[in-house]
């Protein structure tokens, strides 16, 4: 198996601040050619630090992964054998590191591409998934709440927006939305609350329409999740607290809601038995993303039918995505099924300015 990768720095339409950082740009890594029987594929490694990864974690890693890939031999011929050695893939991947989600996703990703390509087949009809999800919402960094504002304005034809808090004006930023936008609003604190806090804003939030309320506390607080969640007429949903499907469990009775990110859980595969997992345990379901370019989305997209509130627009937060193919339907659902594989391609004059 023969694995190349390239690290890509991607400036952002707008600063993408949550109250863990703020970025400007993004840096990803693009499994950029993945060679099996004859057979090429595309993934994405999009790293967070907050879970230990980096480009460079993900560089000493897709090797070792890789050489384990190698001894599966060929992907079969057929869609059911198929699914099953892309199963046995992901088991491969799991012995060779612990976590490591980005890592194993971008390879994850490349060989799902590779393997529907192969076959002639869409990815989502691989995976036997729905072949469009709900609609994805819009999410907006913290900022000044005038500048929130302004860009839910330009986001308004979204079905849904989600909005970044954790700061100080997290109330005044939630009225200067509600009066430029009517739909559904979804706020993220990326665990920047405190109890007392998230426990004053939720009559407000109820007030204002807000529809859940996504990682209020730290990531290990179940305890505070709790106890928020059961004074909360909203639903609490998780996401830093919960990187794979076993980390379900410890949640179950604690929050409402699960957001299942393929760059937390190792790709395509494992976040498919994520959200299924959840799902036998009661959960609601969020797919979500990082900022990642449209490889990346598209493989959330294609296991998108799965979720209740779909999170994936990390693409339409960069200034200048390097790869084309994946287009939103007039209801801000991701068309999938146009092409065999993910049916996204790379644009060779967008990334040149844009390979570190």
């Amino acid at each position: 198996m023969n694995v190349t990768t390239e690290v890509l720095r991607l400036p952002l339409r707008d600063p993408f601040r949550i109250a863990r950082r703020e970025p400007d740009q993004v840096a990803t890594t693009v499994i950029t050619g993945i060679d099996l029987a004859g057979l090429r594929g595309l993934g994405e490694a999009y790293p967070v630090a907050y879970y230990g990864e980096t480009t460079g974690t993900v560089g000493a890693i897709v090797p070792l992964l890789a050489e384990a890939l190698g001894q599966l031999g060929d992907p079969p011929a057929n869609a059911p054998h198929a699914r099953a050695w892309l199963s046995r893939a992901t088991e491969a991947m799991d012995v060779v590191v612990g976590r490591h989600g980005a890592a194993k996703a971008g390879l994850d990703i490349a060989l799902h591409d590779l393997v529907a390509r192969g076959l002639g087949l869409p990815l989502t009809e691989l995976l036997e998934t729905p072949a469009q999800g709900p609609p994805t919402d819009f999410s907006i960094g913290l900022d000044e709440p005038a500048t929130v504002a302004a860009r839910a304005a330009r986001a308004s034809h979204f079905p849904a927006l989600k909005i970044k808090l954790g700061g100080p004006s997290d109330l005044d930023t939630l009225e200067q939305v509600r009066q430029v936008y009517d739909g559904p609003i979804r706020v993220d604190a990326n665990t920047g609350w405190d109890p007392e806090a998230a426990l004053r804003l939720l009559p407000e939030l109820q007030r204002l329409g807000v529809e859940l309320i996504e990682q209020p506390f730290p990531a290990r607080a179940l305890p505070r999740l709790r106890w928020l969640q059961e004074r909360s007429p909203l639903p609490i949903v998780a996401d830093e607290s919960c990187e794979t499907e076993a980390d379900l469990e410890a949640l179950v009775g604690v929050v409402a809601g699960i957001n299942v990110k393929l760059m937390k859980c190792g790709g395509v595969g494992p976040a498919m038995r994520t959200l299924r997992r959840a799902r036998e345990l009661g959960f609601k379901l969020m797919l979500g993303c990082m900022e990642e370019t449209s490889v990346g989305i598209a493989a959330g997209a294609a296991v998108a039918g799965l979720a209740d509130w779909v999170d994936l627009d990390g693409n339409l937060l960069l200034a200048d995505d390097p790869f084309v193919g994946l287009e939103l339907d007039d209801g801000c659902r991701w068309i999938t099924g146009r092409a065999s594989g993910l049916g996204v391609e790379r644009v060779e004059k967008s990334v040149d300015k844009l390979v570190d």
